[in-house]
């Protein structure tokens, strides 16, 4: 039996930037994930999928802007992060299940002709997630993310952060973040993304995530992230990078993404002056780009 833990609703009171509802989808037998959805139901969607160790928190600027063009903008919690239930051991979470409780509430939802935002694991998720139920999918925005094959060694830095994860006696969420951006955040930000986080009992999940990415070509998810590829690289919707160059460990990514999948030519692809979170530092940019992008494509 699954262990499910809830953070109490009063860790998320006044956090500046975010003042929006709360929207919840069971997406597993007593399970709930959280979501932001802004916008009217009609409205074309533009689904946001964040990464590690962070939450919807990290699209609070992107919000406003997206629904106030026009734009259904919706950012799910995932499972273990942010008003999502949290699950207390690290056994329940795996690539796999991440994907099937994001398959489902989309599902749920009924999103249809979706428009992609996705950063770090938000990508490792959203990228198979276009391949194995596309025809849900109109455009896709990659940021700071891959799709990793274990064909390709892993920078020493990745390797440190995921033994960080495992052994570090203090797991800081916001400081996470902190080292993640070039200019540092103030802490009242490092305090609103450690809010779903009140102890150590609510961190399984962002623990483990380091530990879930294949490092090796003979994991299971490895293989099934080479069957992606093949799908990406015939995938010929429209397709654009926005990436942080300040970014070590992702510096160069977009690259590869421009160079293999079809659908990249002829965007208007954007390198801007940021790190690995760069929603946190450039979350109006990126959301004017993102109107762009759309508004190009519809054309």
């Amino acid at each position: 039996m699954k262990e499910i833990i809830r953070t109490p609703e009063n860790r998320f009171e006044n956090l500046p930037g975010y003042p929006f509802k709360s929207n919840y989808q069971q997406v597993e037998n007593g399970l709930r994930m959280h979501y932001v959805d802004e916008g009217h139901n009609d409205d074309p969607v533009v689904l946001m999928l964040h990464g590690e160790p962070s939450w919807s928190y990290l699209y609070r600027k992107m919000i406003p802007i997206l629904a106030n063009q026009g734009y259904r903008a919706i950012a799910p919690d995932l499972i273990g992060f942010g008003k999502s239930d949290k699950l207390v051991s690290q056994d329940d979470y795996s690539y796999e299940n991440h994907l099937q409780w994001l398959s489902t509430f989309i599902e749920k939802l009924e999103l249809k002709s979706i428009v992609l935002f996705c950063q770090d694991w938000g990508g490792l998720l959203g990228l198979r997630l276009i391949t194995s139920m596309g025809d849900r999918f109109a455009m896709v925005v990659a940021s700071n993310t891959f799709i990793p094959t274990g064909e390709v060694p892993m920078p020493e830095s990745f390797i440190k952060w995921r033994e960080f994860s495992q052994k570090s006696p203090e797991f800081n969420i916001g400081k996470v973040l902190d080292m993640g951006t070039l200019k540092d955040l103030s802490p009242e930000i490092i305090q609103a993304h450690n809010a779903p986080f009140p102890s150590e009992k609510y961190k399984a999940g962002a623990r483990i995530f380091p530990m879930l990415v294949p490092v090796e070509k003979d994991e299971p998810e490895a293989i099934n992230n080479r069957k992606a590829w093949q799908e990406l690289l015939k995938w010929e919707k429209p397709f654009l990078t926005i990436w942080g160059d300040g970014d070590p460990i992702m510096k160069g990514a977009d690259k590869v993404f421009q160079k293999y999948v079809p659908g990249t030519k002829n965007q208007a692809h954007a390198n801007l002056n940021a790190g690995h979170f760069i929603q946190e530092e450039k979350g109006e940019d990126l959301a004017e780009l993102i109107v762009s992008f759309i508004r190009k494509n519809n054309s």
